[in-house]
């Protein structure tokens, strides 16, 4: 069975705004935020209620490279309504230079014992991702390391193109068209069988369980980051279409298996800088 572990988006549009608007000289700045997730997924995978979220947050930033924020998630479906599943904290080094922009950041997720997200598993998070920008187009490369129960590593790689216009009253826009592919290791059991006869004798059959553990391919992701920025306020929207790839199924125990599809989706939210 694959290990889950939590989505980015929460990173993602941290450094989208930072991008957008430069930071001011100020040493320590507060951001609070209010987010909303239309299809909560984990690389496509889903729970099978559908659910949506939305959650608030708030970073602390020191010296525009450090950063630490923390943000109670709650679900939405139509059969459990809505419920907190928990809270997900952060703890990152970014940085915005003019040819390449650095992202380290530790996530260290709690979870409530019965939380539907499907990443629900997920003990701590380690991750970092490089980007070379040019005028034409951006290359990103990334890595992380999960915990759980067990240790997995991912692996992601993307394209993106920034456009930024500047409009009179000092107000902002970005867009960010990007794809992205995401691979990482999946663990799931998996049942053969096996005869152990001799020549002319059939001998017996023997069902084997075993777990297996395979670095593969997770998903294939496309969006459109949006952000509009005045002042202390920023407006971001990000459309995504994702694919999963390789979904993990066990006969006959859906209750195991991976659900997922390819689907449209939206991250929207509003920001403002202390």
């Amino acid at each position: 069975m694959i290990l889950l572990a939590c989505t980015s988006f929460i990173s993602q549009a941290q450094t989208d705004s930072t991008r957008a608007q430069a930071d001011s000289t100020t040493k320590l700045k507060f951001k609070i935020g209010l987010y909303y997730n239309s299809y909560l997924n984990y690389y496509g995978r889903t729970d099978n209620l559908h659910s949506s979220g939305f959650f608030p947050m708030a970073e602390l930033w020191f010296k525009r490279k450090f950063y630490i924020n923390a943000a109670p998630i709650f679900t939405n479906n139509s059969v459990s309504g809505t419920q907190y599943a928990g809270t997900v904290t952060t703890a990152g080094y970014l940085v915005n230079r003019k040819k390449s922009s650095t992202h380290i950041y530790l996530v260290k997720p709690i979870y409530k014992d019965n939380s539907q997200l499907v990443q629900s598993a997920l003990k701590a998070q380690l991750a970092a991702s490089f980007t070379k920008l040019t005028k034409v187009i951006n290359f990103t490369m990334g890595a992380d390391v999960k915990f759980s129960g067990s240790t997995d590593y991912g692996a992601n790689a993307g394209l993106d193109h920034i456009l930024r216009k500047q409009f009179p009253g000092k107000v902002v826009l970005v867009v960010d068209p990007s794809f992205y592919v995401y691979a990482g290791t999946q663990r799931y059991t998996q049942t053969r069988y096996e005869k152990n006869g001799f020549l002319f004798f059939p001998g017996i059959e023997k069902e084997i369980t075993e777990e297996v553990k395979k670095f593969n391919l997770l998903s294939y992701e496309a969006s459109v980051p949006v952000i509009v920025a005045k002042g202390k306020w920023m407006l971001l929207a990000t459309p995504s279409f994702v694919v999963p790839q390789n979904l993990v199924t066990i006969p006959d125990r859906p209750d195991l298996s991976e659900s997922g599809k390819a689907m449209f989706y939206l991250t929207a939210g509003v920001k403002l800088s202390l």
